[in-house]
C-alpha cells in the first residue's frame, strides 16, 4: 500500500506542467549555449547557433516539445510567453546603450543613410507581394522584417578588423541605432494597422496615426525627464538601494512602459521597452552601469537564448514548398539591394565616397536579431503562421543575411595590416 501510494505520488508529479517545463528549458538553453558556441568558433555570430539550433530542436526535425518525456503536456505557451520576455529585456537594452546627444552629433550621413535604409525595404518588398497574391498584413510585415538591421554582426568584424572606430565604422553604428527606431516605429504602426483590420479609412487611419505620435513623444517624455529622476530617489532610499533593488525596480518600469505602449499607445510592446530603456541610458553612470549589468545577467543567461530558440521552434520548414523557393531567393535578394541601395546611396548623397557608402551600406545587410523580433511579432499577431511559405522564406532571409554579412564584410574592408599600408 505504502509503494502504490509513492508511485500514485510520482505520477502526479509527472503530470505537474511546471516539471516538464524545467526539463525544456534546460534543454533548450544548453543547447543553445552550444550551438553559439560552435557558431563562434567558427567565426560566425552566437545568434545563427541559437537560431540553427532552434530549427533543429523544432517540428523541422526533432519537434523536442512533443518528445514522450513531456507526458504530452502543451508548453509551446509557456515557453513562448518566456521567450516574450526575452524580447523584452532585449530591447530595454538596445535603449539602454542609445546616447541621444552622440547620434544629434552625427550629421546628415546616419540621418539619411538609415532612414532610406528602412524605408527602401518597405517600398519594395510591400508591392511585390501584393503581386504575389498576399494580402496586404503580412505583405507590411515582411517589408518591415527586412526593414531591419542588426548592427552586432558587423560591429564584431570591424572590430576584429581594426575598422570600428574608423569614419565608416562610427557611421555605422549610428546609421544602425536610426534605422533601429525606424523599424520600431513601423512595426508598431504596423501593428496598430493590422489590428483595424484594413477596415480603417483615411480619417481613422490619421487618427491610428496620431495616436501613436501622441503615445510615443509622451512615453519619451516621460523616460528621458522622469526615469533618471525616479531611479535617483529609489537610490536614495536606505532599503531599495542595494543592487537587485535597484535592478527590480528597472525591471518593473520596463514592464509597465511595455504594458502602456499596447494598451494605451496601440503600438508594440517592443516600442515601450525600448523607450524605457531610453530613459535609463540617462540615469547616473554607476546607476545605469548596475541596471545593464543585472539585465544582461537574466537576458542572455536565461531569456534571450529561449527567444532565439523559440522562433525555430515555431518555424516548421519540413513544410516549406519548394514551389516557395524563388519568393525566397527573391526576397533574399531584396534584403541584399534595399539595404545596400538604401544606406548606400543615402550616405553618398550626404557625403561618403563610393567606396565608404559602399561599406556602410553591406555592414547593413545583417538583420539578425532584429528581424527576428518584428517576424516572431507578426506571428504572434496571427499575421503569420508557421507553416507559411511566407513566413519561412523570412526565416530563410534572416538566416542567410546573417551568415554572408561577415564574409561581405571581410571582402569590403581591408584587414588591420593591409589598412595601415594604406594608411601610411
Amino acid at each position: 500500500m505504502i509503494g502504490a501510494g509513492r508511485r500514485g505520488t510520482k505520477a502526479v508529479e509527472a503530470q505537474n506542467p511546471a516539471v516538464a517545463l524545467f526539463l525544456a528549458l534546460g534543454i533548450i538553453i544548453a543547447a543553445s549555449r552550444v550551438a553559439g558556441a560552435v557558431a563562434r568558433r567558427f567565426g560566425q555570430p552566437r545568434v545563427l547557433g541559437e537560431l540553427v539550433i532552434g530549427v533543429i530542436l523544432g517540428p523541422t526535425l526533432l519537434d523536442m516539445l512533443h518528445w514522450p518525456i513531456f507526458h504530452g503536456i502543451e508548453l509551446e505557451v509557456t515557453v513562448f510567453e518566456l521567450a516574450e520576455l526575452g524580447v523584452l529585456l532585449l530591447m530595454f537594452l538596445v535603449g539602454l546603450e542609445v546616447n541621444l546627444k552622440e547620434l544629434a552629433r552625427v550629421g546628415r550621413i546616419a540621418a539619411v543613410a538609415g532612414t532610406a535604409g528602412a524605408l527602401l525595404p518597405v517600398l519594395i518588398t510591400l508591392p511585390l507581394l501584393l503581386v504575389f497574391n498576399y494580402a496586404w498584413p503580412p505583405a507590411l510585415f515582411a517589408g518591415v522584417t527586412l526593414a531591419a538591421t542588426s548592427v552586432s554582426i558587423s560591429a564584431q568584424v570591424l572590430l576584429e578588423l581594426g575598422h570600428l572606430r574608423t569614419k565608416e565604422g562610427n557611421a555605422l553604428l549610428a546609421t544602425a541605432l536610426i534605422d533601429d527606431v525606424l523599424a520600431i516605429l513601423l512595426v508598431s504602426l504596423a501593428t496598430a494597422l493590422v489590428a483595424t483590420g484594413g477596415e480603417a479609412d483615411g480619417g481613422a487611419l490619421f487618427g491610428i496615426m496620431v495616436g501613436m505620435t501622441a503615445y510615443i513623444a509622451i512615453a519619451f517624455l516621460i523616460a528621458w525627464y522622469g526615469i533618471p529622476r525616479l531611479i535617483d530617489w529609489i537610490a536614495d532610499q536606505p532599503y531599495l538601494a542595494q543592487s537587485a533593488g535597484i535592478a527590480a525596480s528597472a525591471l518593473v518600469i520596463m514592464l509597465v512602459f511595455a504594458w502602456t505602449a499596447e494598451e494605451l499607445g496601440g503600438v508594440a510592446t517592443i516600442t515601450g521597452a525600448f523607450i524605457a530603456g531610453v530613459g535609463f541610458s540617462r540615469a547616473r553612470e554607476h546607476l545605469r552601469h548596475m541596471i545593464e549589468e543585472s539585465a544582461s545577467a537574466i537576458a542572455y543567461a536565461f531569456l534571450v537564448p529561449i527567444f532565439f530558440v523559440d522562433v525555430g521552434l515555431q518555424a516548421d520548414l519540413s513544410a516549406f514548398p519548394l514551389s516557395a523557393l524563388p519568393l525566397a531567393l527573391l526576397l533574399l535578394v531584396i534584403a541584399i539591394v534595399s539595404k545596400v541601395g538604401g544606406c548606400g546611396l543615402g550616405a553618398l548623397w550626404t557625403g561618403f565616397n563610393r567606396q565608404e557608402s559602399l561599406r556602410l551600406g553591406v555592414c547593413m545587410i545583417s538583420r539578425g536579431e532584429v528581424g527576428l523580433i518584428i517576424a516572431s511579432l507578426g506571428l504572434a499577431a496571427g499575421v503569420f503562421r508557421s507553416d507559411d511559405p511566407l513566413f519561412a522564406s523570412l526565416f530563410f532571409v534572416i538566416l542567410l543575411t546573417t551568415v554572408v554579412t561577415p564574409i561581405l564584410v571581410r571582402m569590403v574592408f581591408p584587414r588591420r595590416a593591409e589598412h595601415a599600408r594604406e594608411a601610411g
